[in-house]
């Protein structure tokens, strides 16, 4: 259930604007990766350059070496998902039902539902705390609930690879936290994330992915890339960094801001 994505010599555009120039990464198999940077700086282009919904003006995407350009289109479904950002669900849909539509990759017109359709459905929604929400529709549900839900149906898809564009956004603290676990209890599926805040991203990832105006500046794990340094290149931002006094990991506080008047 790992799979090794790479990324070689990666540009992205949107017409003739250039987004993201010459990214060439390495997405550790078996771990979580969490994209970082500030806003604009080509974070969900990238990562949907992994999911071939931009195609590369040049370079390429490897899935354990094969570009997945090459890949036909049910193939790569079948081993990579992606989670867009703020995902929308038809009027009326239950939690079951949209988490069933996970399936569609794995089915033929020849092969309708089944009972291993039914058992990974089951195993979503349970790895997502989900379960006893399953016959409720997914309206009825508080932003937390309804973004473990998307979570449990590309769980479902049962792919190798999960790409996720900002899986927090507009949570509270407690709900970003429990995404977060459940992301970690998927380990060892190879999950890449974007996220905007450093320091769950430092908390919570294996590999961290800082970016800066559509390039990657620096790869490795948070103790390597969240340093004062580092942040001040890719956030514009004086900090110090200090190791979280629960984790161990490092946790960014940063400098007093000052607030330039006319």
């Amino acid at each position: 259930m790992t799979a090794h994505l790479t990324t070689t010599g990666l540009a992205l555009a949107y017409g003739d604007t250039a987004i993201v120039t010459d990214a060439t990464v390495d997405f550790p198999a078996g771990q979580l990766t969490v994209i970082v940077g500030r806003n604009g700086c080509g974070k969900s282009t990238l990562l949907r350059g992994l999911a071939r919904l931009v195609p590369p003006a040049s370079g390429a995407v490897l899935l354990d070496g094969t570009d997945i350009a090459k890949q036909p289109a049910r193939t790569l479904a079948r081993r990579l998902g992606m989670l867009p950002q703020q995902p929308q669900a038809p009027d009326g849909i239950t939690v079951a039902e949209l988490v069933g539509r996970g399936r569609h990759p794995h089915q033929r017109w020849f092969r309708q539902w089944s009972d291993a359709d039914e058992a990974a459905v089951r195993r979503a929604l349970t790895a997502t705390g989900t379960l006893e929400l399953a016959e409720r529709t997914v309206d009825q549900l508080s932003g937390g609930q309804q973004q473990r839900v998307w979570i449990a149906l590309a769980i479902a898809q049962d792919p190798e690879v999960m790409l996720l564009d900002e899986p927090t956004t507009f949570l509270d603290l407690a709900h970003q936290l429990d995404v977060l676990e459940v992301l970690r209890n998927l380990l060892p599926r190879t999950i890449v994330a974007v996220l905007h805040d450093l320091n769950l991203a430092a908390r919570y990832a294996d590999h961290l992915i800082a970016m800066k105006e559509g390039r990657v500046v620096a790869q490795g794990t948070p103790a390597q890339i969240v340093r004062p340094e580092v942040v001040a290149e890719v956030f514009d931002l004086d900090c110090a960094v200090i190791d979280d006094p629960i984790t161990g990991t490092p946790l960014v506080v940063p400098a007093a801001r000052t607030v330039r008047t006319a």
